[in-house]
């Protein structure tokens, strides 16, 4: 399950995105720096696998800390210190599902690639092409769930929604969160 978690991520050079000439995706992904997520999403490739698969194998949440051994050293992982390494806003939103209904609606309409409000069961087709790759880098790298990517789910679509609408999130909460399922049998 942890090397699925693994193959899935997805890691963003925002240097080299900058670059980028087309201007809905430089658009797109300054967008997603002002989300304050570059921190996370930006962090550096360098992954020690083993250490990461030992680390979920091992983890577990107790007393709401993540805890687990590497190379049979216990590591402990606070939410604010999670938030801190990261440099993730703690202010807004802490559940996802809290995402307003109005700007759930108006997200819909701003990534249609026909100008008609996409579908929340539908697929990713709906949507333009740039904001197709916001919601892989949305689903692969902070819901980290192997399977399907083409379907629009709710949480994909909020993940979406926070990022587009410039909804005040609480980063290091809901990440911390997702981290917590991570490790919970």
């Amino acid at each position: 399950m942890t090397a699925s978690f693994y193959s899935n991520s997805v890691h963003v050079d925002f240097e080299s995105a900058l670059a980028i000439g087309e201007p809905g995706m430089v658009s797109m992904f300054q967008t997603l720096i002002a989300s304050s997520l570059q921190g996370f999403l930006g962090c550096p490739a360098v992954v020690y696998e083993e250490a990461i698969v030992e680390f979920f194998a091992n983890g577990i949440v107790r007393d709401g800390l993540v805890v687990s051994t590497v190379n049979g050293v216990a590591v402990e992982i606070l939410e604010n210190l999670f938030a801190e390494t990261f440099d993730l806003p703690v202010d807004g939103l802490a559940d996802i599902s809290e995402m307003p209904k109005d700007k759930i609606f108006d997200a819909r309409s701003i990534v249609s690639l026909t100008g008609e409000p996409v579908t929340l069961s539908g697929l990713k087709i709906q949507m333009k092409m740039h904001y197709r790759l916001l919601c892989d880098i949305m689903a692969k790298s902070i819901s980290v769930k192997a399977g399907s990517f083409n379907a629009i789910t709710f949480e994909k679509f909020s993940l979406l929604t926070a990022v587009v609408c410039d909804v005040k999130m609480n980063w290091g909460s809901v990440l911390f969160g997702i981290l917590k399922k991570m490790v919970s049998p």
